[in-house]
């Protein structure tokens, strides 16, 4: 039987973790422990979490008071938090779960037949949906090479060589993870025969503008190389929702920059997801995007 643990980090779920409460309750395999950190949530929340501990012995319910409004960093300090009743104790896999997915009841299962078939895989999880048009479809950021932080499920060796999450303002500490695992030498892999539902739309906990912009600031925040920046823009010119959803993000990329804004990564982390970027951008098929020479050259006119 394999051991894992759960962490969840919740904040004004009501709406959505009945259905993630059902999802991982119904699994073929239960996990040893299920830490649910209610991140100062004033709504029903805690009270649906307590009334699955009450059935299922694996839950734990850990109630954190926020220290301000919603920001991003708080998810960090609420599934640190969590990780901290859990030390010491004996699993081989650990995940964080967000408190509006849900998934069908062999996912797990599944999930670590897919580790137990590669040793050097170190971070996986499933291809997230969500609903258009009453159908839940693949959302088009699904990429093989990229987990979702919804849904990362971490070989327990791997989640030591990741070490502490950062608690950076702007989001992003998923992808954090799977680049620092990637540098320690560890697999990466989203699935697409695991289906995940996210109920909640992407964006929509902070508004779609107010999340583009955002997204520009945690590009600066990790590392991001401004030709790769460039490059989100210029793809998306014909496609005007998608094409204001890159200026602002670029805009505030930009802003960060001229404003010389300190990073709490290391070096050594913007380097590797630099080099990750540009080994990406020489790997598109000659015509799908502008060349690297044309992209340069945009850059330097800005």
């Amino acid at each position: 039987m394999c051991s894992y643990v759960l962490i969840t980090a919740a904040h004004n779920e009501e709406k959505y973790i009945g259905e993630t409460l059902k999802s991982v309750t119904s699994q073929t395999i239960l996990p040893a422990q299920w830490i649910i950190v209610s991140d100062g949530s004033t709504d029903r929340t805690d009270e649906i979490v307590r009334e699955y501990a009450r059935e299922f012995g694996f839950i734990r319910l850990l109630r954190r008071e926020k220290e301000s409004r919603r920001d991003f960093a708080s998810k960090v300090f609420a599934l640190n938090a969590g990780i901290k009743l859990i030390e010491g104790q004996n699993y081989r896999f650990i995940g964080h779960v967000d408190a509006d997915v849900s998934f069908g009841p062999n996912y797990f299962l599944d999930l670590f037949r897919k580790f137990e078939n590669d040793p050097a895989l170190g971070l996986a999880g499933g291809f997230i949906y969500e609903e258009v048009n009453g159908k839940f479809v693949p959302i088009k950021g699904n990429r093989i090479m990229s987990v979702a932080g919804a849904v990362q499920m971490f070989r327990r060796e791997c989640y030591q060589d990741v070490g502490p999450f950062l608690p950076i303002p702007y989001g992003g500490e998923d992808w954090y993870a799977e680049v620092v695992a990637r540098m320690r030498g560890w697999q990466v892999k989203s699935f697409s025969d695991l289906e995940v539902r996210h109920h909640r739309i992407t964006g929509s906990a902070s508004g779609t503008l107010r999340s583009w912009y955002r997204a520009g600031l945690m590009d600066y925040a990790l590392g991001c190389h401004p030709v790769f920046e460039v490059t989100r823009l210029v793809r998306r010119v014909f496609y005007r929702p998608l094409f204001l959803g890159a200026l602002i993000r670029f805009v505030s990329f930009v802003f960060a920059s001229l404003r010389q804004e300190k990073r709490i990564v290391s070096p050594e982390f913007v380097s590797f997801l630099r080099k990750e970027e540009m080994e990406r951008l020489r790997a598109i098929r000659h015509g799908q995007f502008i060349s690297m020479q044309v992209m340069s050259r945009l850059f330097r006119m800005l």
